[in-house]
């Protein structure tokens, strides 16, 4: 029902989540041939973590952050959004305990009078979230193994693919279908 209202121009549509970049990298999985060896450096170094809102039609507001994402960096970034929105807008969330915090819950009648209206999605459902992609992409595609040269580089490289999404880079998301 919310992609249907979406769709028709009602409300507006957006996943949040967070994730972090860190120069440990991504490896999701890897293959050899039998007789080589394939080796990655193993190092903890820096991270830094963001915390992102995506429509389907790829509108993306971030905040980036060298500390841990905590429940009071999402209420700041959700309220700096409640008074940029044009139309009432709904935020699709996972269950995260930064995201049902305390200060989050009481927070939200002050939002919906601006419009925001937060919706917290089943346990264990982070398909449901389109966000997810979003970070997959960055880590799998977007950054290349080059940028991991150096922290600098790394974050750079990062903040210069989210700063792209929606011009220069874009998720192309299936329309909604019953």
């Amino acid at each position: 029902m919310l992609e249907q209202q979406s769709e028709r121009g009602t409300i507006d549509l957006f996943y949040g989540d967070e994730t972090g970049v860190s120069e440990q990298g991504y490896v999701p999985y890897a293959w050899q041939f039998k007789d080589e060896e394939v080796s990655i450096r193993a190092c903890r170094g820096r991270s830094m973590n963001y915390f992102g809102l995506l429509s389907r039609s790829n509108a993306f507001f971030y905040r980036a952050s060298s500390q841990a994402i905590t429940s009071s960096f999402v209420l700041e970034q959700l309220d700096a959004f409640s008074f940029k929105l044009v139309r009432p807008t709904v935020v699709v969330l996972d269950n995260a305990s930064i995201h049902t915090a305390h200060k989050i819950r009481q927070r939200l009648g002050l939002w919906q009078d601006r419009g925001l209206y937060v919706f917290y999605l089943p346990p264990y459902s982070p398909h449901l979230n389109l966000i997810e992609r979003l970070w997959k992409e960055l880590k799998a595609r977007w950054l290349r193994p080059c940028d991991y040269v150096s922290a600098d580089a790394l974050f750079y490289a990062a903040e210069l693919a989210l700063a792209a999404v929606g011009t220069i880079l874009r998720i192309n998301f299936s329309t909604f279908k019953l």
